[in-house]
């Protein structure tokens, strides 16, 4: 019970963190509870809070999604989920946390080392959605990808954090699909989620509205520096 409660109390801490800046909740929370739970089952468990963020923040935004435009990204990133997935259900558990920590640390140094210089003609773009569905599918993980396309595409962060969120929620319904057709879930996950689901639910309501209070610049450092410190705490870990 005591791990359950450490996995509550961190979890509304790194996902409150994501809906204010779009990213990272996952990010942290692999890092600062791996000791505690196989980095497999983490990812698993992360489709409960990702997808309360998403709804919430989604629910709570006066903003509208193009979407023309949004499903234009989740054609490509549902392509790139199939090998996704595929890695996931076949890679080593070593295997895979060193892939995570490296993609991790690989996008937050970018986005530290050059945060406005990140342009991509068409076919990039199509490239970045693809890979966000991959490593999406592979690491419960897209927000490093799906933000730095995202940056590149719009200026205002209210878009950039609602646009997030649309993805974010889209493939995040296709990771439960699929975790619950392949029977991925145990016992222990969904243990996992049924304490945890009603005190983050309550958390992230009231949460959402703090990035309001946060301005362009701070969110764009706090995201880029959060990114790199979370792939290198893997590594560390």
């Amino acid at each position: 019970m005591s791990a359950l409660i450490i996995l509550t109390l961190v979890c509304a801490l790194t996902y409150t963190f994501e809906i204010v800046f779009g990213l990272a909740g996952t990010i942290l929370m692999i890092p600062l509870l791996s000791f505690l739970f196989p980095v497999k089952t983490l990812v698993v468990y992360s489709v409960l809070p990702q997808v309360l963020v998403a709804t919430i923040g989604i629910m709570r935004s006066p903003k509208k999604v193009d979407r023309k435009f949004l499903g234009g990204m989740l054609v490509f990133a549902f392509t790139g989920a199939v090998v996704g997935f595929t890695l996931f259900y076949n890679v080593s558990s070593d295997t895979f946390r060193v892939l995570l920590a490296a993609g991790i640390t690989a996008a937050g140094l970018f986005m530290v080392i050059a945060p406005h210089r990140a342009k991509f003609n068409p076919a990039g773009l199509r490239a970045m959605d693809t890979l966000a569905g991959t490593s999406q599918a592979l690491f419960g993980i897209s927000g490093p990808i799906a933000m730095t396309r995202l940056l590149a595409t719009y200026h205002d962060k209210n878009t950039v954090r609602h646009y997030a969120f649309a993805f974010f929620l889209s493939m995040n319904c296709l990771r439960a699909t699929e975790y619950a057709v392949h029977g991925t879930y145990t016992g222990e996950i969904l243990w996992m989620m049924a304490v945890s689901a009603p005190f983050l639910a309550v958390t992230l309501w009231f949460s959402n509205q703090l990035h309001l209070h946060i301005n362009e610049q701070m969110f764009r450092k706090v995201v880029s520096w959060m990114i790199l410190l979370g792939g290198l705490s893997l590594f560390y870990r």
